[in-house]
Formats: C-alpha cells, sequence, structure tokens
C-alpha cells in the first residue's frame, strides 16, 4: 500500500512539473557578432511564442553599386538599428524532446526591418556619401545555446530594401530585392 501512494505522488508530481507553461523568455539582452558586423540586442516576449527582438549595432560591407563606383574603397561599416518581430514555433516540441529552450533556443521566423541611418560611416577613407536605406525582409532562421551564455543563430530571407539616393545628392531612390543571411556567436547575459 505504502509502495503504489508513493508511486502516485509521484507519478502526480512528475506530471505537475510537465505541465509548465513553456514560453520564450521575458526578457533576454546580450551581444553578438559575426561576418559582417556586431550587435547588441534584447528580445522582450509578447506572448508564449512571439518575442519582439530590438537590435543596434554596425553592418560591414563590401559595395558594390552605382552609388560607390567612384571611390576606391567599396568597404564600410555603418550603423544600424533592427526591429523584428520572432515566432519561435518549435518551443513545445523542444522541450517534450528535453532540448533547451532557454535564452530562446529555437527555430524562428521573423520579419526583420532595419534601418541604416545616414549619421556616420566608419573605415571610409574616400568620404563617399553616406546611403541610408529601409529593409523589410521576412526571415527563418535557428538559434541555439552553447552552455549557459553562449549561443549561435543562422538565418536566411529575402525582402525589399529601400535606399534613400536622393537625400545624398544621386538622381532618385532606389528600391530592390535583399538577401538577409546571417550566421553569429554571441553571448547573453
Amino acid at each position: 500500500m505504502k509502495k503504489t501512494l508513493l508511486i502516485i505522488i509521484l507519478t502526480g508530481l512528475t506530471l505537475v512539473s510537465k505541465a509548465q507553461n513553456i514560453s520564450v523568455e521575458r526578457s533576454t539582452f546580450g551581444i553578438q557578432t559575426g561576418v559582417l558586423g556586431g550587435w547588441v540586442y534584447n528580445e522582450v516576449k509578447l506572448v508564449n511564442s512571439i518575442a519582439l527582438r530590438t537590435e543596434i549595432g554596425f553592418d560591414f560591407g563590401i559595395w558594390e553599386t552605382t552609388y560607390y563606383d567612384d571611390y576606391d574603397s567599396p568597404f564600410l561599416l555603418t550603423p544600424v538599428i533592427v526591429i523584428e518581430p520572432r515566432y519561435y514555433y518549435n518551443l513545445k516540441r523542444r522541450s517534450q524532446n528535453s532540448k533547451r529552450i532557454d535564452g530562446n533556443s529555437g527555430d524562428f521566423i521573423a520579419l526583420k526591418t532595419s534601418f541604416h541611418p545616414d549619421w556616420f560611416v566608419l573605415f571610409n577613407p574616400d568620404n563617399a556619401p553616406v546611403v541610408s536605406d529601409f529593409s523589410i525582409i521576412p526571415t527563418w532562421g535557428i538559434r541555439r545555446n552553447l552552455g549557459k551564455h553562449f549561443n549561435y543563430e543562422a538565418g536566411l530571407g529575402v525582402g525589399l530594401s529601400h535606399t534613400f539616393a536622393e537625400r545624398a545628392g544621386y538622381p532618385k531612390d532606389k528600391t530592390e530585392l535583399e538577401l538577409n543571411m546571417h550566421l553569429r556567436i554571441g553571448y547573453r547575459f
């Protein structure tokens, strides 16, 4: 009788512990770097599987467009501001398979909106004019943890970019397709 009661209590505790709410982190903050820049980010929970990511940093680019044909150095490091809602669609499955979901570790679909302001450009020895742009890019990606604080992230998407060339002295603005490919490693505080 005592063994049966003990088994029922342990089974009940196991079921109660599995009934926890599976969700993105309430707030997570960190830094990331990749081949093309460095960023500081914060993700805030909106609902259980959606987080709003805000990011500020520098994008490194190799520019080969009509805007920079007359300049020797097409390498630029420009500030970027990003607002990106992310839907983490596999948190429940990862949790059921005993995989980590802390730090928003999972697969996501995002709507990356980024703005490169015309404030300044680093590594601009030719004084090429700053051409700001705004882009909206639907993106699929993954984030995984490496230990307690480190993570890596990869993503791929295609969207639209609008370049504000007239403000920099060029004849007209330009709207075109833009590819978002990123591979980053980061540290979560």
